[in-house]
């Protein structure tokens, strides 16, 4: 059965996660990072990685793993490069300035790569790519991930997190190309979304300990949660349609964001983690400043066109004209900043208990 939906003004729900992350004690530019990030989120449209992600930090922070006082800091710098610790906190604050350190170190020589370790999840990876790409410059990100869900090509049971990426680049009188894109078919909150509103599944989502498809959005919870086998298929769903390239995609991901950096395995990490020990997750950033290249008002220019020439493609049904990466959060930003952010019942319930346990007002109606 369906559920209500409320459409809540995005600057509401913007004061609803700083009330809570700050009752939770978070300092106020951190908190304040961090709620933009959130709702900033919502309002493209990945409903999987704003407002209904108050519920996993809560338990984090309840379990002692998450330290919501932490301030990240840079243990190692040079010319090109520079390693972070996030210091066990949200991951949001050391995603932001991981992005903006590689953006300084590609505006001084062309190019800056900067790794974060013992972080905590850091919402969609799209918001710090297009952080860069306001810059003028090209931003690629990538993060490895706490929860092991995904099952790679011929396995059984899942061994990787769904180790999304997100690339930004500038495109003059266009708006910036923007990539932002799970390893997997679908991020594994993209499935609680459904289950909040009582939606099912499409097929080749997620798979059974056999690899037969789960359509039911709360089955497939349990096989996410708290099932051993079965879980989210990697891009491309299985090997006839092209899924080991999202298992290698994946494992690409994991070596530059947690292998390269120091960040955890998780499938490794959760057999030996201690009751309160943090997640590890590392991010990887990287800059490429376009002028190291070429003037960068003629890439710019030549992105323009390029996404242009794209766009003016012939479509195969015209009521569905062909689009760039980035075209459909455009699109839901702007109806959502005037229409508001769905909010369904559900998430308005859990949230109200957060608010009751924390102290924070809550404002959601």
């Amino acid at each position: 059965m369906a559920v209500p939906v409320s459409q809540i003004p995005a600057d509401q729900v913007h004061r609803q996660i700083l009330a809570v992350l700050t009752a939770w004690g978070m300092a106020a530019d951190l908190a304040a990072t961090t709620a933009e990030a959130m709702v900033e989120t919502d309002l493209m449209g990945i409903d999987s990685h704003g407002l209904s992600m108050l519920m996993m930090y809560e338990t984090l922070r309840d379990e002692g793993q998450l330290d919501l006082a932490a301030r990240p800091r840079v243990v190692r710098r040079n010319a090109a490069t520079a390693l972070v610790d996030g210091a066990a906190g949200l991951g949001h604050p050391v995603a932001a300035l991981g992005m903006e350190l590689a953006v300084e170190l590609a505006l001084g020589g062309g190019v800056g790569a900067v790794g974060v370790f013992n972080s905590h999840h850091f919402g969609a990876a799209g918001y710090y790519a297009r952080l860069a790409a306001r810059r003028g410059v090209i931003g690629l990100v990538m993060t490895s991930a706490r929860s092991v869900l995904v099952v790679p090509t011929r396995g059984g049971v899942p061994m990787l997190g769904t180790n999304p990426l997100a690339l930004a680049a500038p495109a003059g009188r266009e708006p910036a190309f923007v990539l932002d894109m799970s390893s997997s078919t679908v991020a594994g909150n993209k499935v609680k979304v459904y289950d909040l509103n009582g939606k099912p599944m499409p097929e080749g989502w997620v798979i059974d300990g056999e690899g037969r498809p789960v359509t039911d959005a709360a089955e497939g919870m349990a096989y996410l949660f708290r099932r051993a086998e079965g879980g989210l298929t990697p891009l491309g769903g299985d090997e006839s349609g092209g899924g080991h390239k999202g298992y290698g995609l994946a494992l690409m991901v994991q070596i530059l964001a947690g292998t390269l950096t120091g960040g955890a395995l998780s499938v490794l990490r959760d057999r030996t983690r201690k009751t309160g020990e943090p997640d590890n997750i590392g991010h990887f950033f990287l800059a490429i400043d376009p002028a190291a290249f070429r003037p960068a008002e003629a890439f710019e220019e030549d992105l323009g066109t390029l996404l242009e020439t794209l766009r003016a493609t012939p479509p195969a049904r015209p009521d569905r004209p062909v689009l760039i990466p980035g075209d459909p959060e455009a699109a839901s930003r702007a109806e959502r900043l005037a229409a508001g952010i769905p909010v369904p019942e559900t998430l308005r319930a859990l949230v109200r208990g957060i608010c009751d346990r924390c102290g924070a007002d809550y404002l959601l109606g």
